[in-house]
């Protein structure tokens, strides 16, 4: 079923996010790249990560991907938009698990740290995943947005 993912980058990201475009885009997903277009070796991830997570959550039913060299400072930028679960994504099992008991709508991937062929399966995997919504999983999801809303569990 295909699905609107927002996605966002660094300098570190910029080749494998337009990968990640093209072949999510060939799958008959909607993808919009919130950047960076060029490359430039001084950018900023927040600059881009930030507006894609929050694209995310304006737009109820999509999903997210950030990326850098990491995903470790990408992951942490998208998670400090309201609504965000932005999850790193580094197996198979972290991808399926990101999505199943999380909800997560953003996963953060390092585009240094593993193959083109074993991160767009981590891609695959993290968009293909459902979340069941097990009470205990909502539950969960759901003291976590209380916290980000009041400061209070």
């Amino acid at each position: 079923m295909p699905v609107k993912i927002h996605i966002g980058s660094d300098h570190a990201g910029l080749d494998f996010k337009n990968k990640i475009v093209e072949h999510l885009t060939s799958l008959g997903h909607t993808v919009q790249d919130h950047g960076p277009y060029t490359y430039d070796p001084l950018d900023d991830y927040p600059v881009f990560c930030i507006p894609a997570a929050a694209a995310v959550v304006a737009e109820p039913g999509s999903l997210g991907i950030v990326l850098g060299g990491s995903g470790n400072g990408e992951q942490i930028a998208a998670n400090k938009v309201t609504g965000v679960r932005a999850a790193l994504v580094w197996s198979v099992e972290t991808a399926k698990l990101a999505r199943e008991h999380n909800n997560a709508n953003v996963m953060a991937i390092g585009g240094r740290m593993h193959t083109e062929e074993f991160s767009l399966e981590l891609v695959d995997t993290f968009i293909a995943t459902p979340f069941p919504g097990d009470e205990r999983h909502v539950r969960r999801i759901n003291m976590v947005s209380k916290y980000e809303e009041t400061g209070a569990l």
